[in-house]
């Protein structure tokens, strides 16, 4: 198998399964109880608070541990809403469905919810939010890069405008944290979510970054853990897991991204010198170094998925998290692309355990695929799709 589906989940990295197998097994007290064995499961949740802030330069106490990057984004949105029923929220047309759904919901409450749209990268224009932005706005959210086509929003200017306007902004960084350098300091963002599974670690496990002095209404009520935010006995195991992935991330940040760009950049070039009629998505300088998006003219995504996925190849259309509601992508919608070019196009992202002849091998079997595609293709005779070779 060739994994290039990296932006969906990445491979437990070793020494993390390995930090994580003591407290599924000897050190398996509760972290609320006195005894020894709760006291030294309490001190591993501590240790791995301080990883997980570490990776963004923020302080334990500003870590909400949740389960997901679902959760983080859902407890953001909720928890600052609540303040100002009836508010003004501001988001854009590409966000996650963890954002999206959310505010629908609140919107059903009485919100007014605006949606900033994008230009054919995927980028906002900053003057559309200050345009956008009232007297009732309580709330910005902005993903940090995109899912889908990888795009990085320019964050720190979106939070200086909220600031200027003393509103609260929280921004959805799954596929950035663990990827690219994420300073919340030095961004001066309010809020700022991040999953475990996106950077080596277990599922199931994630946190929200909460500025000092940033008040949240609790989502889960009950015995006052998690500074009473988040109420529940923790998954220790997971949060071990979570914090030793984030330390082994931000160690090796450096390494990583040079060797994730070199691979992109390999993948990037030989399909568009080697394959016709493609198109390579999202902005190409402000990009996750990862995320390599391309659009394929006359063929089907889904089938591409099988047919690659038979030759041992795993990718994937878009977002593995709304395969189940098999809905046209709103990313590429909002960028302008046609349901044409949105059927055709495929998401490969790379990561740190993938190699050059796997990216090599890749695009040979790629080839062979589209080209098989193409042969029953009931737009071959709209568009030529003759070799380059």
């Amino acid at each position: 198998m060739i994994y290039l589906d990296n932006a969906a989940s990445t491979r437990i990295h070793d020494d993390v399964l390995n930090s994580m197998l003591p407290y599924l097994k000897e050190q398996y007290g509760n972290p609320s109880s006195i005894h020894k064995q709760g006291r030294l499961t309490r001190k591993a949740v501590n240790k791995a608070r301080k990883q997980i802030a570490s990776i963004i330069n923020a302080d334990p106490a500003e870590i909400l541990i949740t389960s997901g990057g679902t959760e983080s984004n859902n407890t953001a949105l909720n928890g600052i809403s609540s303040q100002f029923p009836s508010s003004h929220i501001i988001t854009t047309s590409i966000e996650h469905d963890a954002v999206l759904e959310p505010c629908k919901k609140l919107s059903s409450k009485g919100f007014k919810v605006d949606y900033l749209p994008v230009d054919k990268f995927g980028m906002i224009n900053t003057l559309d939010l200050e345009n956008a932005i009232s007297e009732k706005t309580s709330v910005v959210s902005v993903m940090f890069g995109n899912n889908e086509v990888g795009t990085i929003q320019p964050i720190q200017k979106i939070a200086k405008i909220c600031h200027e306007n003393q509103i609260i902004f929280h921004t959805d960084a799954v596929q950035a944290v663990g990827k690219i350098p994420v300073d919340v300091k030095e961004l001066d963002v309010d809020l700022l979510s991040i999953s475990s599974h996106k950077l080596h670690g277990p599922k199931g496990i994630g946190a929200l970054y909460i500025k000092n002095g940033v008040k949240i209404d609790p989502m889960i009520l009950g015995g006052g853990q998690e500074f009473r935010l988040r109420s529940g006995t923790e998954n220790v195991a997971n949060i071990v897991g979570f914090g030793q992935a984030c330390e082994i991330a931000q160690n090796h940040l450096d390494e990583n991204i040079l060797w994730i760009k070199k691979l992109q950049s390999q993948l990037v070039k030989k399909v568009l010198d080697e394959i016709p009629q493609v198109t390579f998505n999202g902005h190409v300088d402000y990009r996750l170094a990862n995320n390599a998006h391309f659009t394929f003219l006359g063929i089907n995504g889904e089938d591409l998925i099988i047919k690659l996925d038979e030759y041992g190849i795993a990718a994937s259309t878009g977002s593995a998290c709304s395969v189940n509601t098999q809905k046209a992508s709103h990313v590429l919608k909002s960028m302008g692309f046609s349901l044409e070019q949105i059927t055709g196009s495929l998401r490969l992202t790379v990561g740190i355990l993938n190699t050059e002849n796997e990216i090599n091998e890749t695009v040979e079997i790629l080839k062979k695929v589209i080209e098989e595609l193409r042969a029953v293709s009931p737009f071959k005779e709209k568009y030529s799709f003759e070799s380059k070779n």
